[in-house]
């Protein structure tokens, strides 16, 4: 595993953690402000500012190089031995060498997308990733935490098929091993009980807060578009990003987001999957929303979609799992909630196959 394989795994942990904060404050946000249409839509749309990050970045680094690569021409002009009769060969020859490592390294190897290319891609794939944001949190908006995050997690099966099947993934048996024990432990949390320390027994989870068969479907059908959107990411982006800027990919699918997609609302209103839309009615509230969308969208996407890149989109997928280990500990650290003995080898089982994904990648 080389440093960008391990620089992934960490984001992987730190988009874990936003994760968890941010799907607990956007349940908190429809309790005043019930609009996951709109909670999703800001956030997409948000993403549109790594539009200028991306070219301010490529203008910085053609900059910079243009300047390297003039002074060492410089150097090379002033220092080198030469007489007059291969002079004219010898520059030649030493500014290919230096173009070489600077501008086409790779050329033989990777093909690199054209800024016209990254767009047309990410205008494509935007609808993919606006639905399952949206379905993420329209699940949210219908049933619990806990809930979402479990059925969710399901999406490591999708991600190996899908991922098997567009070349992107090969199967053997430590990585269906993997998922499956994932699985396992997903089953095991959702039978699982659990219950506050002022309660006197476990308690279903479901009791807590209701568990809408709307929800849990709108959970799996993010999963499905989730495990779909990470393989295409991968495919398109290539190893560690080598093929395409993620940054500007995930501008212009905010941009695409921004301008294309605001009408969605109206047809999603008139069959009663969406209510009325409104804007928020005080200050407080549109500071939370927008903030939640900075950190829980654009912020924990962006690192999300590096991690694809920089691992493979089962081990990510996997790692997303982490969220309910994840969740469980926090709960019991600030809410002093208790678990059964089932839901907490679930977590572990949830984290052993994340394990087991990685051993399978170090080891090939």
């Amino acid at each position: 595993m080389g440093l960008t394989y391990n620089a992934g795994l960490l984001l992987i942990g730190a988009v874990v953690i936003i994760w968890v904060a941010s799907a607990e404050v956007t349940q908190d946000i429809f309790t005043a402000y019930k609009q996951p249409f709109a909670i999703t839509y800001l956030g997409a749309s948000l993403m549109v500012v790594y539009l200028p990050i991306s070219c301010i970045k490529d203008w910085l680094y053609n900059f910079i190089n243009r300047r390297r690569l003039g002074k060492k021409t410089f150097e090379m002009e002033t220092y080198a031995p030469m007489n007059r009769k291969d002079s004219g060969a010898n520059i030649a020859e030493e500014e290919g060498k230096l173009l070489a490592p600077e501008l086409g390294a790779n050329i033989d190897h990777v093909k690199v997308f054209s800024t016209k290319e990254i767009a047309a891609y990410g205008f494509c794939i935007a609808p993919l990733w606006f639905m399952t944001e949206y379905l993420s949190n329209a699940a949210l908006a219908h049933t619990s935490v806990a809930s979402t995050t479990i059925l969710s997690s399901t999406s490591g099966l999708f991600t190996l098929f899908i991922g098997a099947f567009m070349g992107q993934d090969s199967l053997n048996v430590a990585r269906v091993v993997a998922v499956f024990v994932s699985m396992a432990g997903v089953a095991m949390t959702t039978l699982g009980k659990t219950w506050s320390k002022d309660d006197e027994s476990p308690i279903d989870d479901s009791s807590d807060r209701d568990r809408s068969l709307v929800g849990d479907i709108f959970s799996l059908l993010s999963a499905m578009t989730y495990g779909l959107f990470t393989v295409l990411l991968r495919k398109f982006s290539g190893d560690e990003g080598g093929k395409a800027d993620v940054q500007k990919l995930f501008g212009y699918i905010g941009l695409f987001t921004l301008v294309s997609l605001w009408w969605l609302v109206w047809p999603l209103t008139a069959l009663g999957i969406e209510p009325k839309f409104k804007v928020p009615d005080n200050t407080k509230l549109d500071e939370v929303v927008l903030a939640n969308g900075i950190l829980g969208s654009v912020l924990s996407d962006y690192f999300w979609a590096l991690s694809v890149v920089w691992t493979t989109p089962l081990v990510a997928t996997l790692g997303m799992s982490l969220t309910i280990p994840f969740a469980m500990i926090a709960d019991m650290l600030i809410h002093g909630r208790r678990y059964s003995m089932i839901y907490i080898f679930g977590s572990i089982q949830v984290f052993v196959g994340f394990l087991i994904a990685n051993l399978s990648d170090w080891f090939s």
